[in-house]
């Protein structure tokens, strides 16, 4: 497949709201878009198909080239060995990579300043507004953005796909990280639309993996005439930018997910670390060079270097570390496995604590656990398998699952089922019922976060919730949406805001208020407020709206609504739901 040009919508000219008129019929492919590598799968009629690029490869790098006036992602990976992308090449400033990690944050966002240090163009102003990206293209710079990257690597992926399959493909099912928030999801939907993508599903990835373990423990039912009892499994998933823990139950092909907990660490923070480690002045070299070719030829070379020693330090107990940065600058060190754990410490320690949250929350003690199932690239080091097993007192992991594989595998499966596929053997007689990752809830009380929605409540899910008036005679009320785990609401992420007016008059404390949120099955969100008490014909109608409605600049907004409104329009929460 030559590189080829490519034609994407306009971020403003396409959105993921235009795919719910329509209906496509074919079996939606599953997709797992890593941090640094990708993969496709679909349902072929008997079983799940991973897709091959045409160098016969299954997982595929995340990353697009740009290249004069010329586009080409990692699915093909230059196409042939003649035309092949090096790793030199990909460290070159010419391709935008890590989009996982950066997409739908704003320049305030820890991940994105730590994103600094890539091999490209990251600048911030840090006032709360998406980062400035660009690439290196015959020594000038070409700005573009995370979910434009994203869509011309999915446009491409697309393009394998039909190639394989011989017709055109329209559905997908995406898995996502257990930490993205909603603002996220909107962004890859975008992407997906300007790459002519209708997303059916956007999946947890320890759900997707749930899901296959489900379908596994099924069949070793049919084949071994059992009784389906509950089977417990601790997922942990840990890619090169996320890492994911969940805790499901399963049973007869029903897949229960009990907990769910994620953060914003994988092996993209492992690797600054050991580069910070094997070369003291690494701060400075990304801070005070610039965004010069030779800074970024000298931390690609560091990065190849430095991922190459954590490779063999999965195998071996110590690595020998040589390598010519230019412009004076060396790295020689014999690195052992002890120094790779030491420096990686505060990383493990917050893994570890993330799996104690998992088991917490699910109720559960590591002697309820059947199965741990270890996935992404990252759980091959040996001091997260180790630790993940001994938390769950394991002497090993599930072994019927490929820790690449899994998530995309799940994904397919979703994507059979959600496009009405049935299969005469009863593979795809399956359900997983999932859990919010996050707590949802509004700003009340000043500014605390009123969770109405918790954290592992089972979707779909319908909760409500009272509040009063903090002002005699209030007449409006501002509803501001959050999702997060924070106490305070500036802690967590806005997802919007909307007033409900016409509050009849009254001292403050008498009016009830309540405010209603609403998942459906398909993880939409829709808010309902509306005064409950005093009712009359002048009480105004419930005011519906889907979340989130943000778009960019939702890092300061909170701040904004905070000085335009001040304490008039806020709300108490009484101590009573009307709903349990």
């Amino acid at each position: 497949m030559a590189e080829q040009f490519y034609t994407v919508a306009s971020d403003s000219e396409t959105t993921g709201d235009d795919k719910a008129p329509q209906s496509f019929p074919d079996v939606a492919i599953g997709i797992d878009i890593g941090t640094s590598r990708c993969s496709v799968a679909i349902w072929n009629g008997h079983q799940v198909e991973l897709m091959k690029n045409t160098r016969s490869q299954k997982g595929m790098r995340s990353y697009v080239m740009f290249k004069d006036d010329t586009l080409s992602a990692g699915v093909t990976g230059g196409a042939t060995k003649e035309h092949a992308h090096e790793e030199r090449d990909i460290l070159s400033g010419s391709a935008i990579f890590n989009m996982k990690r950066l997409i739908g944050r704003m320049d305030t966002d820890e991940v994105v300043q730590a994103s600094k240090t890539l091999p490209f163009l990251v600048q911030t102003l840090g006032i709360g507004v998406r980062p400035f990206i660009a690439a290196l293209v015959n020594n000038m710079w070409r700005s573009t953005t995370p979910e434009e990257v994203l869509a011309i690597f999915l446009l491409e992926l697309k393009a394998l796909v039909e190639m394989h399959l011989k017709h055109p493909v329209r559905n997908a099912v995406l898995t996502i990280p257990v930490a993205f928030s909603r603002f996220q999801q909107t962004r890859i939907e975008r992407a997906c639309a300007m790459a002519g993508l209708h997303v059916l599903r956007l999946m947890p990835e320890p759900t997707a993996v749930a899901l296959l373990y489900a379908q596994q423990q099924q069949q070793l039912m049919q084949d071994n005439m059992g009784s389906g009892i509950e089977k417990i499994a601790l997922i942990f998933n840990i890619g090169a930018g996320y890492c994911d823990v969940a805790v499901s139950a399963t049973a007869g092909g029903v897949s229960q997910i009990r907990a769910l907990a994620g953060c914003t660490v994988g092996g993209e923070d492992i690797l600054q670390n050991v580069m910070r480690y094997l070369l003291p002045d690494y701060d400075s070299l990304c801070d005070n060079a610039g965004p010069t070719t030779d800074r970024i030829k000298s931390m690609g070379l560091l990065r190849m270097a430095t991922q190459d020693a954590i490779h063999k330090l999965a195998s071996q107990e110590s690595t020998e570390i040589n390598a010519d940065l230019g412009n004076g600058l060396k790295v020689s060190k014999l690195l052992s496995r002890a120094e790779f754990e030491q420096v990686n410490q505060a990383i493990f320690e917050k893994c570890e604590r993330i799996i104690k949250q998992c088991l917490s929350d699910a109720k559960l003690t590591p002697e309820d656990i059947n199965d741990v199932i270890l996935v992404g690239g990252c759980s091959r080091i040996p001091k997260i398998r180790s630790l993940v097993l001994g938390l769950c007192k394991k002497g090993d992991s599930y072994g019927s699952i490929d820790d690449l594989e899994a998530a995309v595998s799940g994904a397919a499966l979703e994507g059979a089922i959600a496009s009405g596929v049935t299969d005469p053997s009863g593979s795809l007689d399956l359900l997983t019922i999932q859990a919010t990752p996050m707590n949802l809830g509004i700003r009340a009380d000043g500014d605390d976060f009123a969770a109405i929605i918790p954290r592992n409540t089972a979707v779909p899910a319908r909760r409500d919730m009272l509040f009063t008036t903090t002002q005699d005679n209030q007449a409006e009320a501002l509803i501001a949406v959050y999702e997060g785990e924070g106490e305070q609401a500036e802690e967590n992420h806005l997802l919007g805001y909307f007033k409900i007016t016409g509050i009849p008059p009254a001292p403050k404390g008498a009016v009830e208020i309540s405010a209603c949120m609403d998942i459906d099955a398909g993880n939409v969100l829709r808010v309902f407020a509306g005064v409950v008490k005093p009712q009359g014909e002048a009480t105004p109608p419930f005011m519906e709206v889907r979340m989130p409605t943000l778009d960019d600049g939702h890092g300061w907004c909170g701040q904004a609504l905070a000085k335009m409104y001040g304490s008039k329009l806020d709300l108490a929460v009484l101590p009573k739901k009307l709903h349990p």
